[in-house]
């Protein structure tokens, strides 16, 4: 089986001059001297390391193409004919009761003190990339609009240029933290909340101290890692001075500025931009559980932690060790990852898949569940981008996952609606856009309900919000048809009965009945009475 097709992709801009290319190596069959490009052996000859990374930065996200042997296709959601499951207390289900808009897709999280969404899902890591800079405002107005969480990536402070540290070395302000807190702040209704990131870096530079103490934010997210590498988070930088003030505040800065060479090889135009990393993290059950001491200490109500595509051993780590602190809420990204950074060969090559690492997680958590220990709400995240990955997510960890993280899926939006109404303001609408009309009130379906719901602050409503909103409800109403034919009209409701495997190799993988197995017992009884 060919899993993917290396050497050449359309995110490192390269591709294959022969149509027939070797499987393992991605070379072609034929290489000639004298070919003129452009494989990424090809570039790599005279670009070097930049061919690591998806391009051009600040402009795309990118998501790994690898064809794994299972995923969440090779399930199915059952459907069923009788029963409605979930309806409010008195009502009795019948026609008029059980219809799909009543599907109730609320969901919450958190060890006590919950946080309510309107749909089971919310944005992955908006970080210190210039993708979730330029788009924080649509970003941000949107989740809260649309009723879900909003996760501040890793290293906002540390790369903000107009940061200052104080004589403790500890952040005294960061104008852009404040930026994305109060942007966030002006709509927040109680739906959702704004969870801030925070690694090695951050924690070095007094993240949680200055949230907690300027911001008096209820919730701050540890990171382990994520689905898209193994290693710290990572942006371009282009400016060499810039460069070295982001080597001076602690960060890995490669190649490195302050080194002659590459300060000349900048100033030829051979050099042309500098990559900024985060450090590794190194985990003990110690560290960790003070960690978590420490910032309740420091007055959060509520903490979360987000881990990546790790060996199994992680996996176990995180769940026990989250269940031991009393972690609200812990967030699994499996491969392959989504970002607009991260190493292409690592997205494509590590890691354990999504739909393998919520099968292990599962059945870790059942095994702490019998050994009497509670598990914390856990959420899944890794290539979801519709409400059926949702549905299926769901079932298949019920009754532990509680929502589905959506990276690309979720920033996809609020880019749109951003760039329609930069093209309605150069009267340069494409066709795909123009057919719906010339004004955003033609254009996006739900702009007058947004506008009855805010009256005069809509026009402080970006068209990128309007467009996650857009998207958001299209996902809660197409989840309310599938539940609403599993006969599931509340997402506590939802199990793994819910779902069947399409084949046996996700059965083995998933524990998820056989399609040819799935209610059989129930149906043979029905055939021998």
């Amino acid at each position: 089986m060919n899993l993917r097709q290396p050497n050449s992709n359309d995110a490192t801009r390269t591709f294959n001059r022969s149509k027939s290319v070797v499987p393992m190596s991605g070379l072609c069959t034929r290489c000639v001297d004298g070919c003129r490009g452009n494989c990424e052996v090809f570039k790599s000859s005279f670009r070097g390391r930049e061919v690591l990374y998806p391009g051009p930065f600040g402009e795309i996200t990118a998501g790994a193409d690898k064809n794994y042997p299972v995923d969440y296709s090779h399930l199915n959601i059952q459907g069923y004919a009788v029963g409605a499951i979930g309806l409010p207390d008195g009502v009795d289900a019948n026609p008029e009761t059980a219809r799909f808009p009543y599907v109730d897709t609320e969901t919450e999280y958190g060890w006590d003190k919950k946080v309510k969404m309107r749909i089971p899902i919310f944005t992955g890591a908006l970080g210190s990339t210039d993708i979730a800079r330029k788009n924080w405002e649509h970003f941000a107005v949107g989740a809260v609009i649309a009723g879900i969480t909003l996760v501040c990536g890793e290293n906002v402070c540390g790369v903000d240029p107009e940061l200052k540290l104080g004589s403790d070395g500890l952040i005294a302000s960061s104008p852009e933290m404040d930026r994305r807190i109060n942007i966030y702040n002006e709509f927040h209704d109680g739906y959702g909340e704004m969870l801030v990131q925070m690694n090695v870096e951050d924690t070095k530079l007094g993240v949680a101290e200055y949230i907690s103490s300027k911001h008096n934010m209820d919730t701050i997210e540890l990171k382990w890692g994520q689905g898209a590498k193994c290693i710290g988070g990572e942006i371009k930088v282009k400016d060499i001075d810039r460069a070295v003030e982001l080597k001076k505040r602690g960060y890995i800065v490669t190649p490195d500025p302050e080194d002659h060479a590459v300060a000349e090889a900048y100033k030829l135009g051979a050099i042309r931009e500098f990559e900024r990393h985060s450090r590794l993290g190194f985990v003990t059950k110690e560290s960790f559980l003070e960690e978590v001491d420490r910032l309740r200490g420091l007055g959060f109500d509520r903490i979360t932690l987000k881990t990546g595509a790790y060996s199994m051993v992680e996996a176990a780590m995180a769940l026990k060790y989250c269940s031991e602190a009393k972690i609200d809420l812990l967030t699994f990204d499996g491969a392959p990852g989504g970002t607009g950074m991260s190493p292409w060969p690592m997205m494509e090559e590590w890691g354990i898949p999504t739909f393998y690492l919520q099968s292990l997680v599962y059945e870790f958590a059942e095994k702490l569940t019998k050994k009497g220990m509670r598990v914390p709400d856990l959420a899944m995240a890794g290539g979801f981008s519709s409400e059926d990955g949702i549905y299926k997510a769901l079932a298949m960890g019920a009754p532990y996952f509680k929502a589905v993280c959506m990276g690309r899926a979720a920033m996809i939006p609020g880019m749109v609606g951003k760039n329609i109404g930069k093209w309605l303001s150069e009267e340069n609408l494409p066709k795909t856009v123009s057919e719906f009309g010339h004004r955003p009130e033609e254009i996006f379906v739900h702009y007058e309900e947004l506008a009855e719901r805010f009256g005069s602050d809509m026009k402080k409503i970006p068209l990128g919000a309007i467009g996650i909103y857009s998207y958001a409800e299209k996902t809660r109403v197409g989840l309310q048809q599938l539940m609403a034919g599993s006969r599931r009209f509340n997402l506590s409701t939802i199990g793994r009965n819910d779902v069947m495997a399409l084949t046996e190799d996700a059965t083995k993988i998933s524990g998820i009945d056989y399609v040819m197995d799935a209610y059989r017992d129930i149906a043979e009884q029905i055939l021998d009475d």
